[in-house]
């Protein structure tokens, strides 16, 4: 199969971007497709250079926390690995999820029936190790819609709960390393340059052209008003933070899209009550 010719007629016009800063980048996979290796003592952590997965190796079986379909039997292939390599059990007892995403469980069945599944609760043993998936990605900024997240707010506040766990290293479910505290403290600054300048932005932004151009067509006005409003909120952290962690050139004003939406319907700012 031939590679596609961007300079080909009709071909689409895709955009450059900053070159992802080394830090972002993690180790090599093997020629199967993964990468295992030790977190601490008896605990481990593998990838397939964007998924994670973790296990924690006992003379009695193996916890596996999640279990990724990209990642798929070569979960069993990094544990086999390991446990020929430390002389314990390969066999997978227990699989600890960290949230309902298919697409961080979805190969729970490869484990079979008889394995225990365990909800949040049991994960508060890990001390120092702190497994927290789709919030920090580390060395890089969030996907679409600030990982896709449900409550705005909710995510907003995670970092500095997970900072008042003593933990040493994050496993964050996603790209190619394990993360630390200072990786956090960076993802969390990133937001919060965000949020204040979404707060600016929208303070300052001036809607009435918007609804002078497009009249009664509502839709139009406000998408071009907020849009406004995103790209003038995100251009300084964009420069801000390029080259810092990946990727903030591509996805920084659809993250404080999300942001500003929640600020303005979470928490009512800028809804002015008409006089």
């Amino acid at each position: 199969m031939t590679s596609p010719n961007p300079d080909a007629p009709g071909a689409p016009n895709l955009p450059d971007y900053a070159s992802v800063p080394g830090t972002s980048l993690g180790p090599a996979v093997n020629d199967q497709g993964y990468y295992v290796g030790r977190v601490e003592r008896n605990l481990y952590w593998v990838t397939d250079g964007d998924y994670h997965s973790a296990f924690l190796t006992t003379p009695d079986g193996v916890v596996l926390f999640d279990a990724p379909p990209s990642i798929g039997h070569n979960l069993q292939r990094a544990v086999n690995d390991v446990a020929a390599a430390e002389g314990v059990s390969n066999t997978v007892t227990h699989l600890v999820y960290t949230h309902h995403h298919s697409d961080h469980a979805g190969a729970s069945s490869l484990f079979g029936s008889d394995v225990v599944r365990i909800g949040h609760e049991e994960t508060r043993r890990l001390l120092d190790t702190l497994m927290l998936v789709d919030i920090v990605l580390p060395g890089w900024v969030p996907f679409y819609g600030i990982n896709l997240s449900e409550d705005v707010p909710g995510y907003m506040a995670a970092p500095a709960k997970a900072l008042s766990y003593p933990w040493k290293h994050l496993i964050a479910g996603h790209l190619g390393r394990l993360g630390t505290r200072a990786d956090v403290t960076v993802h969390q600054q990133y937001i919060a340059d965000i949020e204040a300048g979404a707060r600016a932005a929208l303070a300052t932004v001036d809607p009435t052209p918007y609804f002078q151009k497009y009249g009664e067509n509502l839709w139009a006005a406000v998408r071009g008003f907020l849009d406004a409003v995103a790209d003038v909120a995100a251009a300084p952290v964009i420069e801000k933070y390029t080259g810092v962690p990946g990727a903030a050139d591509v996805f920084t004003t659809a993250s404080t899209f999300s942001i500003l939406e929640s600020i303005r319907l979470d928490l009512g700012y800028r809804m002015d009550v008409h006089p």
